[in-house]
């Protein structure tokens, strides 16, 4: 199969969840259950975004001055401050580090 078979395949599946998602009564939804796994599965699904993101470079793991600047980020979260604050802070921390050389 070729690279634009395979692309291909990939949308018309897509799609054919997306539509048989319109087929799901909504009592299957509303439910407590179905309800909790998805909140839980927004939240696991981001949360390994961010760590791939952070820490992935092709395939190796590398720890640069983007881990520091995660950490003052959650941080800054936890303490409840504003979104922009966190942003400029940990883009703070990263640049200090890399201009300092104490990260690549």
């Amino acid at each position: 199969m070729t690279l634009w078979g395979a692309i291909l395949l990939a949308a018309v599946i897509c799609l054919g969840m997306k539509a048989a998602g319109y087929l799901v009564s909504p009592k299957v939804l509303e439910a407590p259950r179905p309800a909790r796994i998805s909140d839980l599965l927004t939240v696991a699904l981001l949360a390994a975004l961010v760590a791939v993101q952070t820490l992935g470079s092709g395939q190796a793991i590398l720890v640069d001055a983007r881990v520091p600047a995660l950490l003052v980020a959650a941080g800054l979260l936890w303490l409840r401050q504003s979104f922009l604050v966190v942003v400029f802070a940990a883009a703070l921390v990263a640049a200090l580090l890399r201009l300092t050389g104490l990260a690549a």
